[in-house]
């Protein structure tokens, strides 16, 4: 739980920063969520959700 409230809170920083600096628009931004959303609902989710924590627990073991 830890590790995807720390991932939520470094993407939003992402985004923000994106946002701020021109290099991401306001309507690609949101075309972007919501096909995140809908990526989430459909059956590639599980997978997607083991990749991201095989990456976290690869590069925590870097550490």
């Amino acid at each position: 739980m830890a590790l995807t409230v720390s991932l939520v809170i470094l993407a939003g920083i992402v985004v923000l920063v994106l946002l701020r600096t021109g290099y991401l628009r306001l309507w690609p931004g949101l075309a972007a969520v919501l096909f995140g959303f809908t990526l989430a609902s459909t059956g590639i989710a599980p997978a997607i959700n083991n990749a991201i924590s095989s990456v976290a627990g690869w590069i925590s073991q870097l550490g």
